[in-house]
C-alpha cells in the first residue's frame, strides 16, 4: 500500500543537499520547493528513504522530515501563498496531487 509522502529538509552542506535531493528524485518523489519533495512511497520505500537519509546526512547539524500521510488527511492540507516553486512544479504535477 502506498502513502502520501513529504520529505522536507534543513541541510548545512550543498553536497549533501544534493544527494538528499537525488536520492528523493530517486525513490520518484517530485520536488515541490528547493527543499521539500511529494509523492507516493510504501512502507518498504520509505525504510530504504530514511536509510539512505541517515547514511547522507551529518545527525550533528542537518534535518530531513519524511511525514507519510493517508489520503484523507492530505486532502485537509491547506496550501497559502506561494505554495509552490512555479519553475519546479508543473500544472500536471498539481493536478495529480491537488
Amino acid at each position: 500500500m502506498e502513502n502520501l509522502v513529504w520529505v522536507i529538509y534543513d541541510i548545512v552542506n550543498d553536497k549533501t543537499r544534493t544527494k538528499v535531493a537525488k536520492a528523493c528524485k530517486n525513490k520518484g518523489l517530485y520536488r515541490v520547493q528547493k527543499s521539500a519533495f511529494l509523492g507516493t512511497l510504501n512502507r518498504n520505500q520509505i525504510d530504504e528513504l530514511k536509510i539512505m537519509c541517515e547514511d547522507i546526512i551529518n545527525a550533528e547539524e542537518d534535518s530531513v522530515y519524511i511525514f507519510p500521510m493517508c489520503v484523507d488527511d492530505f486532502k485537509k492540507v491547506k496550501l497559502l501563498g506561494q505554495a509552490f516553486d512555479k519553475k519546479l512544479v508543473s500544472a500536471e504535477l498539481l493536478e495529480k496531487f491537488f
